[in-house]
């Protein structure tokens, strides 16, 4: 009996590979996720509180005072705002990404998708496409809040998707810069500090708030090619709010000149780059 046991091959399910199982394996995990996030209703909620707060507190605290074009016309201001706050509001989403994943590691979930039959990057693939889905509402209902104070958009329909697809995507993009500091951490409360304290200076060192005409000269360069300050020229342009007077760029810098092209090119190159590392992060952390 020993003999024939030790004879039989044991029965245990293997990936079929390629690029179809990791696409489902990856769909399942992001069904896992959306579920856990359904059952804890407190994590949309708390993420939709944020950015209406900045809506309401930027519309209406600084809407006369800052000068757009040469106005300092609310109803300007709340045009040139609305872009800045979307793409924000899908960037901030990085610190919940790396949170989640870092609990994730904290709770050895991660040691049991890998004892499962699976492709090695559908656990973060999964992950940053059930939080591509949140943030996805999140930016459903804050456009709905950015209309009910007076933002306006001056483009057709098919124009304004589009500028909302190139906030996503960017959002998706920094998604997988959270997924790295997610894995590199060892609790979800570090990785959630860690995927903040960047983002500061990148969204506001930008042209997301106020024009780059009142930054210091050095200052002015970093915002113009600043990958966020794109995609907010970008969805600008897209939107319909581009402001009259203004020029596209101070320095001449070509992400300004074609912001809705630089705006892909830099997501893109930040979807390619972090992935791999972020995979490569994952390999390493779960042996």
């Amino acid at each position: 009996m020993s003999a024939i046991a030790k004879d039989t091959p044991a029965l245990v399910p293997r990936p079929s590979g390629g690029v179809t199982q990791s696409v489902k394996d990856s769909l399942v995990v992001a069904k896992r996720n959306l579920i856990r996030m359904t059952r804890i209703p407190e994590m949309v909620i708390f993420g939709l509180i944020q950015p209406i707060m900045f809506v309401v507190l930027f519309t209406y605290v600084f809407g006369g005072s800052i000068s757009i074009g040469g106005s300092t016309d609310p109803q300007l201001y709340k045009e040139f705002l609305m872009a800045g706050i979307f793409a924000q509001t899908v960037t901030f989403a990085t610190a919940g990404a790396g949170a989640g994943i870092a609990d994730d590691m904290h709770k050895g979930l991660i040691d049991r998708f890998r004892s499962l039959p699976m492709a090695r990057g559908a656990v973060l693939t999964g992950r940053t496409l059930a939080d591509l889905v949140q943030t996805t509402l999140t930016l459903v209902v804050l456009a709905g809040v950015a209309l009910l104070v007076g933002w306006r958009t001056h483009e057709n329909l098919g124009k304004v998707i589009c500028g909302f697809l190139l906030l996503l995507l960017l959002g998706y993009a920094f998604s997988w810069i959270g997924a790295l500091i997610g894995l590199s951490v060892r609790t979800p409360e570090a990785a959630t500090s860690g995927g903040l304290i960047w983002l500061f200076p990148l969204t506001f060192i930008s042209n997301a708030f106020v024009p780059v005409t009142g930054m210091p000269t050095f200052l002015q360069h970093v915002a113009e090619w600043n990958p966020f300050s794109a995609t907010v020229a970008g969805a600008r342009d897209l939107f319909g709010n581009t402001m009259p007077g203004m020029p596209k760029s101070v320095t001449g810098a070509w992400p300004m000149e074609h912001p809705i092209i630089a705006s892909i090119i830099w997501s893109v190159l930040i979807i390619v780059v972090f992935r791999t590392l972020a995979v490569r992060k994952y390999r390493s952390a779960a042996t």
